[in-house]
C-alpha cells in the first residue's frame, strides 16, 4: 500500500486502471449506456451555451423545467444513500456495516451530478457562488439549500476518506455530521416548494417531510441496484451477509412505502376537501394524470410494495427489478 494525499492506494494502481472493466456482456452494455448519457449531457451543455435557457423550453413566465426535477432526483438519491449508509457505521446496525463505503461513494457521485445539472440551470453559477458568500440572503430557502448542500458534500467526502482509511472514529464524526446536515439540506429543499404561497397545491409542511421520506426510499432502491451489480446477483447467489442486509432492508423499505402511500392519500384528500380554488383543481388534474398514477404511484410505490408482500420480505432478486421500476417512479415524483 502507498498513500496519495493520505489516501491508501494499492501499489499497482494507475489512473488507467480506473477505466478497466471485466469484459462481460452486462458490463459492456452498461459502459455503452454510460458513454451515451455522458455524451448527451455535453450535447445539452453545448446547446445551452449557444442558445441559453431557451434550449430547455422554459421562459420567464414558466421558469422551472425538467432540469429542476433532474436536480431534485439526484440530490434525493444522494441524501437517501447517506441516510441508509449511516445505519451501519453511525447507528451500528451490524447488517448494514458492509454498505458504508459504496453507499457514501454513490452519495458523492449523485450530489456532484445534481450540482452539474443545477449549475447549467442557474445560468450564472460562478456569480452565484461569489455572492452566496459575500451577500447571503438568510431569509432565502434557496440560499439555505445551496449552503447546506455545499457543507454536506464536504462532510461526506471526509467521511468517505476516513472510511477507506479504516479510521472509524473520525468516519463516525463526519458521518453523523453529514447525516444531520444532509437531512437539514434536503428538508430545506422541500421547503423551497413548501414556501410557494402562489402554488396552493405545493404550499405547506408536506414537502419538507415528503422529501426526506422519498430520499430514504430512493436510497434503499439504489442499495439493491448497487449490490446486485457488485455481486452479479442477477445470475449468481448473493453472499450470506448481503442476503441478511437485503432482508432487513426489505422490511424497512416496506414500512417506508406504506408511510409514503399513506402520505399521498392524505395529501390528495386534504387538497380536494373544501374545493379550494387553485388547489382542488390541481389535485383532480394530478389524479387523472397517467404520469402520477402509473409513474409515481404504481412504479414508485405499489409495485415494489406488492413484490415485498407477496414474497414475505424474501424477494431479493425480484426486488432488484422492482427497484429499477421504483427509480423510474422516483423520477416521476
Amino acid at each position: 500500500m502507498r498513500k496519495i494525499w493520505f489516501v491508501p492506494i494499492k501499489k499497482d494502481f494507475t489512473f488507467k486502471s480506473l477505466f478497466e472493466i471485466e469484459k462481460d456482456p452486462f458490463n459492456i452494455i452498461m459502459t455503452v449506456i454510460t458513454v451515451i448519457l455522458v455524451s448527451l449531457f455535453f450535447y445539452g451543455v453545448t446547446d445551452y451555451l449557444i442558445h441559453g435557457h431557451h434550449a430547455y423550453n422554459v421562459t420567464r413566465q414558466h421558469p422551472w423545467g425538467l432540469l429542476i426535477a433532474t436536480y431534485v432526483f439526484f440530490v434525493v438519491s444522494s441524501t437517501g444513500l447517506c441516510i441508509i449508509s449511516s445505519l451501519g457505521h453511525v447507528f451500528k446496525i451490524k447488517e448494514f456495516e458492509i454498505i458504508g463505503k459504496r453507499a457514501i461513494l454513490g452519495a458523492i457521485i449523485t450530489i456532484l451530478s445534481g450540482f452539474a445539472v443545477i449549475a447549467f440551470e442557474i445560468g450564472h453559477p460562478v456569480t452565484m457562488a461569489i455572492y452566496n458568500v459575500l451577500t447571503p440572503n438568510f431569509t432565502s430557502a434557496i440560499w439555505g439549500m445551496g449552503t447546506l448542500y455545499g457543507m454536506y458534500l464536504v462532510f461526506i467526502m471526509f467521511e468517505f476518506l476516513f472510511l477507506i482509511r479504516h479510521d472509524h472514529k473520525m468516519a463516525l464524526i463526519f458521518g453523523l455530521g453529514g447525516l444531520i446536515i444532509g437531512i437539514a439540506a434536503h428538508s430545506n429543499l422541500g421547503a423551497v416548494f413548501g414556501f410557494l404561497i402562489a402554488r396552493p397545491m405545493s404550499n405547506g409542511i408536506f414537502y419538507p417531510i415528503y422529501f426526506i421520506l422519498s430520499a430514504m426510499i430512493t436510497g434503499s432502491y439504489l442499495v439493491f441496484l448497487i449490490y446486485t451489480y457488485k455481486f452479479k446477483g442477477y445470475k449468481e447467489k448473493f453472499p450470506k451477509r448481503v442476503v441478511a442486509m437485503f432482508e432487513k432492508l426489505e422490511k424497512i423499505l416496506a414500512l417506508l412505502l406504506f408511510i409514503l402511500l399513506f402520505f399521498e392519500i392524505w395529501r390528495m384528500l386534504t387538497a380536494i376537501y373544501g374545493n379550494m380554488p387553485g388547489k382542488a383543481d390541481t389535485a383532480w388534474y394530478v389524479l387523472k394524470s397517467k404520469s402520477f398514477l402509473i409513474g409515481e404511484i404504481f412504479l414508485g410505490i405499489v409495485l415494489p410494495l406488492i413484490v415485498i408482500l407477496v414474497n414475505k420480505g424474501r424477494a431479493i432478486k425480484s426486488l432488484v427489478f422492482a427497484s429499477m421500476a421504483g427509480m423510474v417512479g422516483i423520477f416521476f415524483m
